[in-house]
């Protein structure tokens, strides 16, 4: 009896696992990832690199309520001009309704009255206002 218990418990673990491995594939498809560019004014680097050492906390809580994760910012200088290159990963099911959200946010909006003028959007997002030019995602791996 107790061999067969065994068996029957190893059986439902080995399920339970492959369950996990399939629900994990299906996240992982779920996930949107964003890639975005944008030109940074070099006299404004320091004040910028500052401000993000120590990110507001309500600027940080509203990234995640709005399904934003493992958010980055990279700094890149190219022919003489900076760049800031931004990677997060989107897990929500409305992106556009996450993003007004966001933008609505009276912190976030504070925020973005700091790190706005220290940008330099590229000619694509400044003809429609915007700081960020998204880009293709081209290649991932896990």
């Amino acid at each position: 009896m107790k061999k067969i218990n065994s068996a029957i418990m190893i059986m439902f673990l080995l399920a339970l696992i492959s369950c996990q491995e399939v629900n994990k594939e299906e996240s992982a498809q779920a996930i949107k990832r964003v890639g975005s560019i944008t030109g940074i004014k070099s006299d404004k680097i320091e004040y910028y690199k500052k401000l993000h050492a120590k990110a507001w906390p309500g600027v940080l809580k509203k990234l995640k309520e709005c399904n934003i994760r493992n958010y980055s910012i990279y700094l890149q200088k190219i022919e003489n001009k900076h760049y800031l290159f931004s990677y997060f990963e989107y897990t929500g099911v409305d992106f556009d309704k996450d993003m007004k959200k966001m933008a609505a946010d009276r912190i976030t909006k504070r925020w973005w009255k700091e790190t706005d003028p220290t940008q330099n959007p590229l000619p694509e997002a400044a003809s429609k206002k915007q700081v960020w030019t998204n880009m293709e995602e081209v290649f991932h791996t896990n």
